[in-house]
């Protein structure tokens, strides 16, 4: 068996090209924390402020719908996992399954995505810090994104235990939110001015600002759940990737109605949606109204870690991504090298460089950072996920034509539940036109489009040179 053809472990099929040389220093736990923490993010702690300033209580309803659509993306993605589990997933089944354009299209907008989050990370980062430091936000995520790209570049056991430990603060911290507000609910402690449930639907009702404004709330809904599909990315470096991935992903349902719904019942009950704003945590917010000494500022270093934890997530993901290319002779060959400590360096190194237009967005417009960040994000993650989900309808088609072994984790009601959720993110794309941060992320896709678009032509030609 050549280098190229060894097993990956627990499932019996060969490791592509691009998974020789990783370490496989990813743990089951590690694993497990990556998805927890993958869930738990910037979307979540931050912008939730903005979206329920825009949808009131009915942003539960938002991200329990979107959360449905996830699943299946997850479900989805999982069935191919467990079928071929490679580093790349995305782009190798796209590659697979809808030919060698897909598959360069979409590892190179993943890897997008992932830069425009890492920006809005390190973003944040800087609001974060100005709770305590009068510091410029620029400098922050510069610093921020620095000492990610050195952790990044140790190995991938430091990446590991570093998401492991900023997904068990956020975890922790959430569920301490809950059980407090639930406290507060119950025995009326704090300060909070009429802590109740009714507050969910008492105050102008469910849909204070009317159906539509719910709707154009799912973009930021859409933004917080980019992170999920990150398990897909540690096939390669995880120790039995088969057992390890299924388990993260059945545990999804648990974390979202633990992570979204939960959290956000409890946030709105404490307090009246209306005393939430853009630009403010709502965690922040509802500890500093309950009025718990120093809470706020506790909550608020939570926040900085998930921060720190979906940049390191985003550093992490784009030098895989990018060996996967260079592989593939869909990026340059130099980007598919490995350091002496098994981890994608060049690759890591072109994604952070790239990430600093992020501090120069927060260097030249601090207050709309985000907003701008975060739907260009959306609009990438929206491609990839859909690409997922076509990726497994043409998969289950092959199965049943009797060309391709059917995977034993079959995603339930499939195909009308992919299709179903074709349609949910086919909303999501049609309701960016109708808010400014929407167009602009759609203009900047038709613009990142043409140049994927001028980019495969060239990558065939040096493709057909070389097989001359």
């Amino acid at each position: 068996m050549t280098a190229s053809e060894r097993q990956l472990p627990g499932t019996g099929t060969a490791a592509p090209a691009e998974d020789e040389g990783y370490s496989r220093g990813l743990s089951p736990r590690t694993i497990q924390m990556i998805a927890i923490g993958g869930a738990i993010g910037t979307g979540l702690f931050y912008g939730a402020g903005g979206a329920i300033q825009k949808a009131g209580p009915a942003l539960i309803l938002c991200y329990l719908a979107a959360g449905l659509a996830i699943f299946v993306i997850m479900r989805a993605l999982g069935e191919l996992l467990t079928y071929r589990p490679v580093t790349g997933s995305f782009a190798e089944y796209a590659n697979e399954f809808l030919g060698r354009f897909a598959g360069f299209a979409t590892g190179w907008t993943y890897w997008a995505v992932w830069v425009a989050t890492c920006m809005a990370e390190i973003t944040v980062a800087g609001k974060y810090v100005q709770y305590w430091f009068d510091i410029p936000q620029w400098v922050t995520a510069l610093v921020v994104l620095g000492i990610m790209f050195i952790a990044n570049l140790v190995s991938v056991r430091l990446f590991g235990e570093g998401e492991f430990w900023f997904s068990a603060i956020k975890v922790t911290a959430i569920v301490a939110m809950i059980v407090i507000g639930i406290g507060v609910l119950i025995f009326h402690f704090g300060h909070a001015a009429n802590p109740t449930v009714t507050n969910l639907w008492n105050d102008g009702g469910v849909f204070p600002n009317g159906f539509g404004q719910a709707l154009l709330a799912l973009q930021i809904v859409v933004f917080a759940y980019v992170g999920v599909e990150l398990v897909g990315v540690t096939a390669g470096e995880a120790r039995d990737p088969k057992t390890t991935l299924r388990k993260a992903i059945n545990t999804l349902p648990f974390r979202i109605g633990l992570f979204y719904i939960g959290a956000l019942i409890v946030i709105m009950s404490v307090s009246s949606w209306r005393t939430f704003h853009a630009g403010r945590s709502p965690f922040v917010e509802v500890f500093e109204q309950i009025g718990i000494p120093g809470a706020a500022g506790i909550i608020n270093f939570v926040l900085l870690t998930a921060a720190l934890s979906s940049c390191n997530s985003g550093i992490y993901s784009t030098g895989r991504m990018l060996r996967s290319l260079a592989h593939r002779e869909e990026a340059p060959a130099a980007l598919g090298s490995l350091s002496p400590r098994s981890v994608p360096a060049a690759g890591i190194a072109v994604s952070a460089a790239v990430m600093v237009i992020g501090v120069a967005v927060n260097y030249f417009s601090p207050d709309k950072a985000f907003g701008y960040i975060t739907s260009v994000s959306t609009m990438g993650i929206i491609f990839v996920w859909g690409m997922i989900l076509v990726c497994h309808l043409i998969y289950r088609l092959r199965v049943k034509q009797g060309a391709l072994p059917a995977s034993d984790y079959r995603l339930p009601g499939a195909p009308f539940t992919t299709a179903l959720a074709l349609v949910f993110l086919a909303l999501v794309v049609v309701l960016l036109f109708f808010t400014e941060d929407g167009r602009s992320a759609l203009i900047v896709g038709v613009v990142w489009g043409a140049l994927v678009c001028i980019g495969y032509p060239l990558l065939s030609r040096k493709h057909a040179e070389t097989a001359a």
